[in-house]
């Protein structure tokens, strides 16, 4: 059976600014205005206010929705695994799915897993689970991820499709506050887990993106690889902090990465790059 139609539906919210070709923006419809600062269960409904009507599909930087649409049709959905597929429909329909990685971005780390021969990963953040399947189905038959999610609720959601699949048994879910989870990591075994992963895929609270990279590069060996999800969030680090349209959330996280970026780039334990993929990945080699 060929690749389903896609029918892209550009995100409305301060988060995902997109322009034509001519400077005009496409995106954002509404304009929110802060006069004081929120407090920390504002700020999260704030986030989930500002990206409520994100899909997966539109989770993009590219100028053109066409550009999408065409690398969607001729090399991901083609070569989607069924149950892949599945799980990214399910979470398609969820209140939350902005939350949800994209499927092109999660091509690009199928083959990153496979070429670097990694079969030892962890996930901060897994949501549904359509990026820990994609992992999952990467790795070889005796790989594990460790997957650390605040809610096991989302992630009994996409449970059903990854044991459908035949890979739950390399999953290891830890119910937790990632920054938490990961010390905890550290100290198990006398510390003996520190350095023996390959890749780490960070997309959890942005605003610990800092904290997560301390401990995770102590937990992947030399030579492994990590990814950070959103780091250009929605091309807002490249903008005025005070843009119209944009959330006290949004500036926030927006004034995060732009500290985070700076401090990976200067960072000489790891190579590091920034793919303006989806909602742009920042990704680092350990070197040292």
């Amino acid at each position: 059976m060929g690749p389903p139609h896609i029918s892209l539906t550009r995100c409305q919210s301060s988060h995902c600014i997109i322009r034509n070709r001519d400077g005009r923006e496409k995106g954002c419809a509404r304009l929110l205005v802060r006069t004081r600062i929120l407090s920390p269960g504002e700020l999260e409904k704030e986030r989930v206010r500002s990206m409520a009507t994100y899909r997966p599909d539109s989770n993009t930087l590219l100028a053109d929705d066409s550009i999408l649409e065409y690398v969607l049709e001729t090399t991901v959905y083609p070569r989607e695994h069924e149950r892949l597929r599945e799980l990214r429909l399910i979470t398609q329909q969820h209140a939350k799915s902005f939350m949800g990685s994209s499927p092109d971005q999660m091509q690009f780390f199928s083959v990153l897993l496979k070429m670097i021969g990694a079969s030892n990963t962890i996930e901060v953040g897994v949501f549904t689970g359509y990026s820990l399947l994609t992992t999952a189905l990467a790795l070889p038959a005796g790989g594990k991820v460790v997957a650390i999610d605040a809610s096991r609720e989302y992630y009994e959601l996409g449970r059903p499709v990854i044991e459908k699949a035949g890979v739950a048994h390399k999953v290891n879910f830890r119910e937790g506050d990632g920054v938490a989870e990961l010390d905890k990591i550290l100290s198990e075994d006398g510390g003996a887990r520190a350095g023996t992963f390959d890749f780490a895929y960070a997309d959890a609270d942005k605003l610990q993106y800092a904290g997560y990279h301390e401990r995770l590069l102590r937990l992947v060996r030399v030579g492994g690889a990590i990814a950070y999800d959103n780091t250009l969030w929605g091309g807002s680090v490249a903008m005025p902090r005070d843009k119209p349209g944009s959330s006290e959330y949004d500036r926030r996280v927006r004034d995060s990465f732009l500290e985070f970026n700076a401090a990976v780039a200067a960072d000489d334990r790891v190579e590091a790059c920034i793919v303006p993929i989806a909602d742009g990945v920042t990704l680092c080699r350990r070197v040292k």
